[in-house]
């Protein structure tokens, strides 16, 4: 359609220029002293014409001329320029290849053309960034060919060539150089200095994944359960680990914190910063009432500690019941002093609901001999000893009958009684993993 309407265009200046041109009579008359100079005002609109072309010819011709020398030295910038890209691409392939020597040179290389093109004034406008960014990669290869005062230097240089209020680019370069310094900490195992370089970041780079990453390793290495436990959740609550790996990991630090704590007090601290979910994982709530009753912690208090493992427990049996309540069962044996009713009426529900596990059966035994209900626990007691497969619970439950049958003035009950506690208690000190 545009093409058509040229062509009308074209057609309708055609035939006005005809229907002008045509039928003019008119003449001009050129005065040149002592010159006159008559021609037709056809023939004087065509040298008017012609001479308007030749002087933009000849202006043209003349200002391409006085610009060949500013050209040619663009061209030579834009060569300079593609030469520093195209080392910067090599530094960058031959870091990621792992030749360390080649990358360092190539980055050195374009470091060099930047600082000739800077002298010339034709430096791009992203000179400071790749300057930047060619130190890095400089101060990546010297860390990786362990040269760290090369690397510190470099890394320094990276830093003074973007200014500290510069574009959004500047502050990621400058944040991902602060982030490589707190992973080269890292690799030299300084985690105080890999936690202080994190630290110099803004805030919201310090919550990215990679420097939550860094913080949890340097964390670990330092010590610091507790910090290390708190990045642990923010990676898991990103996603930056599969659910089972992020499981694992904070589980193992969660146990590491249990280990950790020396007194009940920073203990209960410790217990009170967990959520629901975490004091109901038996993998937490065990161990840490365990340690709370080896640090002397109240057995009422480590009671409640381990209730909402035991109805979990009780109330779902499967796999995870088989895995953990021999455990459970132990720890519970251990803090039954200053047993209340309801706990009683619990162990017996449990020791009803299951009738065929025995060490259910174990730990109702051992709540009525608190209680001093002396006959149920002997019938629960004796019932469950012969069937309990835990060389430790089984000696506990033989003991308990032996000492019982020593207060009945039975003596036979009582030697057979301790010669089955005598036996597990050989199996125990053969097997010590088999306790759990």
């Amino acid at each position: 359609m545009r093409a058509a309407l040229w062509l009308i265009a074209l057609f309708a200046a055609a035939v006005a220029a005809a229907l002008f041109a045509g039928n003019n009579q008119s003449t001009m008359t050129w005065f040149w002293p002592p010159y006159r100079v008559d021609m037709s005002l056809n023939l004087a609109i065509v040298l008017i014409a012609l001479a308007f072309a030749v002087l933009y010819a000849a202006l043209r011709a003349l200002g391409a001329l006085l610009q060949m020398p500013h050209q040619a030295r663009r061209w030579r910038a834009q060569q300079q320029e593609r030469g520093m890209n195209q080392n910067l691409l090599e530094a960058l392939s031959h870091l990621q290849a792992g030749r360390f020597l080649r990358a360092r040179k190539a980055a050195l290389a374009a470091l060099s053309t930047e600082q000739s093109l800077s002298a010339s004034r034709s430096s791009p406008p992203y000179g400071a960034r790749l300057r930047a960014t060619a130190h890095l990669i400089a101060a990546d290869a010297s860390h990786a060919l362990q040269d760290t005062a090369l690397r510190d230097r470099h890394w320094q240089q990276a830093l003074q060539a973007l200014p500290q209020a510069g574009s959004t680019q500047d502050a990621e370069i400058r944040e991902g150089a602060q982030m490589r310094s707190a992973r080269w900490a890292l690799d030299d195992r300084d985690a105080p200095e890999a936690l202080r370089r994190l630290a110099e970041l803004p805030q919201g780079a310090a919550r990215r994944t990679i420097a939550l990453r860094i913080r949890l390793k340097a964390s670990r290495l330092a010590g610091d359960t507790r910090n290390a436990l708190d990045t642990a959740r923010l990676l898991a609550k990103h996603r930056a680990f599969s659910p089972a790996a992020s499981a694992s990991v904070v589980r193992s630090l969660l146990l590491a914190s249990i280990r950790d704590a020396r007194d009940t007090s920073s203990l209960q601290q410790f217990w009170l910063s967990l959520d629901e979910e975490e004091r109901a994982m038996p993998e937490v709530a065990i161990p840490a009432t365990e340690r709370l009753i080896e640090l002397g912690g109240e057995a009422p208090q480590a009671r409640s500690w381990l209730l909402p493992v035991w109805e979990n427990l009780t109330a779902h049996p499967g796999p995870r019941t088989d895995n953990y309540l021999p455990k459970l069962v132990q720890v519970m044996a251990t803090c039954l002093g200053r047993l209340d009713g309801a706990w009683l009426a619990r162990m017996e529900g449990a020791a009803n609901t299951h009738p065929h596990e025995p060490r259910l059966q174990f730990l109702a035994g051992m709540a009525c001999v608190q209680r001093e209900l002396w006959g149920k626990a002997q019938q629960l007691l004796a019932r469950c000893a012969p069937q309990l497969q835990e060389p430790l619970l089984r000696s506990m439950a033989w003991q308990r009958l032996a000492l019982m049958a020593e207060h009945r003035g039975d003596s036979q009950a009582a030697a057979q009684a301790w010669k089955q506690a005598a036996r597990a208690t050989v199996v125990l000190a053969d097997n010590p993993a088999r306790q759990d």
